[in-house]
């Protein structure tokens, strides 16, 4: 059984931040304090590096841990990439699935993919933190300008549209998708980067999955990411991201990682895409966080969120 729990939940702190759940719909955003200092205990851990590094916080998944947890034919489809198509891995960390990409036994560990002999897709990754490596390094030199880069310092939704250009592939294995505060601007960028009928790859821990068959993995813990409607009902992660426009879904629920994992691929099919604004109300620092959204309802400004 492939075990996740090295990238689980690592709790740190327990707050009530004063915003409704699975209930009558509270217009008021969270209470600044409280969720201001988890923010601030989650930038410690993505800062933390040998002794002070969090357990749990794993920054070396190289591609096999990639092609196992997304969803099914992420491998054909970052292998059918062609020298003049881009890669984007949000969250890379060490960049070890990139470097198993550049390696030179890609076509001989993964023949079932029909990857094109020598011929790699422009990639870019993305990190809060600089976790390169002497290895990364060494394969950046060695090949042409640009083909592999690593920025630093920056969320993806920092970046402008034009900074970065058009993707083909982007993935994101345990990174801002599931560590971001506000992830209506989260997919908002990441559809803005994708080209048309580009595929995002991304996968959620400890989720209830579409089917709805699951329960929390932790005994008298929640989901560790939970959304609901403007009403207060419950919205299914699956469903929130289908009713994104101009977006195709789908989304594999996996029993055989711990915590289980629903992986999710949205494939952009035309450009007017819309985003349905959630309010976050509730988050506390982890490996990943524990997060609570609602839809958020016409009298809420998105710049009333706290920050």
């Amino acid at each position: 059984m492939t075990d996740l729990k090295s990238a689980g939940i690592g709790l740190v702190v327990v707050v009530v931040l004063q915003a409704s759940w699975l209930g009558a719909a509270d217009t008021q955003p969270p209470v600044a304090p409280a969720f201001n200092t988890e923010i601030s205990r989650q930038e410690t851990i993505y800062q933390g590096t040998g002794d002070q590094a969090v357990t749990g916080y794993t920054v070396d998944r190289g591609l096999r841990d990639y092609t196992y947890a997304l969803s099914t034919g992420f491998d054909t489809t970052l292998a059918s990439l062609g020298p003049t198509d881009r890669w984007m891995d949000i969250g890379a960390g060490k960049g070890q699935a990139i470097l198993d990409y550049f390696s030179p036994g890609y076509e001989s560990i993964y023949p079932e993919t029909g990857a094109r002999r020598g011929r790699r897709a422009q990639v870019i990754a993305i990190s809060i933190e600089d976790r390169r490596t002497p290895l990364w390094q060494q394969t950046a030199a060695s090949l042409e300008v640009n083909k592999l880069q690593y920025l630093i310092d920056r969320r993806l939704e920092e970046y402008p549209l034009e900074d970065l250009g058009k993707f083909q592939v982007i993935t994101d294995v345990i990174g801002g998708f599931s560590y971001t505060d506000n992830l209506s601007r989260f997919m908002e960028k990441v559809l803005g980067f994708l080209d048309l009928y580009g595929s995002f790859f991304t996968l959620l821990q400890d989720v209830h999955s579409e089917e709805g068959t699951n329960r929390p993995h932790y005994s008298g813990a929640p989901y560790l990411t939970e959304f609901a409607g403007a009403d207060g009902s419950e919205l299914r992660v699956c469903s929130w991201l289908k009713s994104i426009s101009c977006v195709e879904v789908t989304c594999e629920f996996t029993t055989s990682w711990i915590p289980p994992i629903e992986s999710y691929r949205v494939r952009k099919v035309c450009n007017e895409v819309t985003v349905p604004d959630l309010l976050p109300v509730h988050y506390i620092a982890g490996t990943p966080p524990e997060r609570r959204f609602r839809l958020r309802v016409p009298s809420e400004r998105r710049d009333a969120v706290v920050k």
